[in-house]
């Protein structure tokens, strides 16, 4: 497979310079980044070789015209690295250009949108939302650890990207999308309960617990299952996905969100936050997923517990959650360039759920180093990722 797989990104911010500087340094893509912003466009340039192209990614003709600039390409891809609420419309683009689509989205109705414009997909090409962290990753994870039971009882996903060095009230910092934050602590919550498919409320199910001599509290968010639900529904009687933040995070949240009615006024919010509580480059990623049930007659439990710090992206500074993140886009769409996505798929073609993804083929993969080589540990260490061509 000689050829480059040429794919578009659109959104030159943390996350979308990181998955264009993860492709051009593997030598396997030619990439463009699209952006409305010049300041992003040209700080990427200044990091990472790629084309960038001035475009507004709300505006579906600007997208699809970038899209039929690059159809003579053997084979291509879009990457949404934008908000949620601009996806479907990008979905649909890529679907009229012959695409496949990849993003990171949590929300709920948005990957319901795309699974619509994947039905006319053509033969070849996939459209797979819902590839970050939580969703993403995480789902991979958690059914790969499912397979080992004949018969299961309860699955519980955990994860949080926090700061190292928490000096605010809230305990926290901003490291990714404060709309996708914001989206997460409001929306209802999926889940299984007694084999069935209920809607839990935000920023319930509190619950505290240690892991490597920190405590932590989590919480219902709303996203992180991906398609789980679906999956798992009538297999297992227990189900949810919880948030991971120090303790006493949540009850400030809450404060805001319900005390001061701020879930009616997002972007207040948004305002508020970002005006108030940093950015940083210092943190972890702390991906906890444990499953029981039986097997062979014996009612057992599995656990897999990684922790993955701030580190390196090919020599540029970088944070825990843009390199995971921006690792498990890279390496569903390296297992899409080599055939492995659509294989699984009717036709050859369609909607990809991540949970499809085998976890050893997602951990063998170059660009899934992060999570490969992640363990627990109790000193933070900033890790270099590179990823070779």
């Amino acid at each position: 497979m000689n050829a480059r797989h040429s794919v578009a990104i659109l959104g030159a911010g943390k996350i979308g310079r990181g998955i264009a500087r993860l492709l051009e340094k593997s030598g396997h893509y030619d990439v463009v980044v699209a952006d409305a912003s010049a300041e992003a466009l040209a700080q990427l340039a200044a990091e990472t070789p790629v084309a960038t192209r001035a475009l507004d990614v709300r505006d579906q003709a600007a997208v699809a015209s970038l899209l039929a600039d690059r159809q003579s390409a053997v084979s291509q891809s879009v990457v949404s690295a934008c908000p949620f609420d601009c996806n479907t419309a990008i979905a649909r683009a890529a679907l009229h250009a012959g695409a496949s689509y990849f993003d990171l989205t949590e929300d709920v109705a948005t990957t319901a949108a795309i699974r619509l414009v994947a039905a006319d997909a053509i033969e070849g090409q996939v459209f797979m939302p819902q590839c970050g962290l939580a969703p993403g990753y995480i789902g991979i994870l958690a059914r790969d650890l499912c397979r080992r039971f004949e018969r299961l009882e309860r699955v519980t996903m955990r994860v949080g990207a926090l700061p190292l060095y928490p000096t605010n009230m809230l305990k926290y910092n901003l490291t990714w999308s404060t709309d996708g934050l914001i989206n997460e602590y409001c929306n209802p919550c999926e889940a299984i309960r007694d084999r069935r498919r209920v809607l839990l409320e935000p920023l319930e199910g509190l619950e505290h617990f240690a892991l490597d001599g920190v405590d932590y509290e989590a919480f219902n968010t709303s996203g992180g299952l991906g398609t789980l639900c679906e999956t798992l529904e009538g297999e297992v009687v227990d189900l949810d996905y919880k948030t991971v933040r120090y303790e006493g995070h949540r009850y400030l949240m809450a404060f805001l969100l319900r005390g001061l009615q701020f879930s009616e006024r997002r972007s207040m919010l948004k305002e508020v936050m970002e005006a108030a509580i940093p950015c940083t480059h210092q943190d972890v990623v702390l991906a906890f997923c444990t499953v029981t049930g039986w097997r062979q007659g014996r009612y057992e439990q599995i656990s897999d517990a990684r922790k993955i710090y701030h580190g390196e992206i090919h020599g540029l500074a970088a944070s825990s959650i843009q390199i995971t993140t921006a690792s498990s886009l890279c390496t569903v769409l390296d297992l899409h360039r080599h055939g492995r996505l659509a294989q699984g798929l009717p036709e050859r073609r369609g909607f990809v759920r991540q949970e499809d993804v085998s976890l050893d083929e997602f951990l063998a993969n170059p660009f899934a180093e992060p999570f490969a080589a992640a363990t627990p540990v109790r000193t933070p260490m900033p890790r270099r990722l590179e990823v070779s061509a």
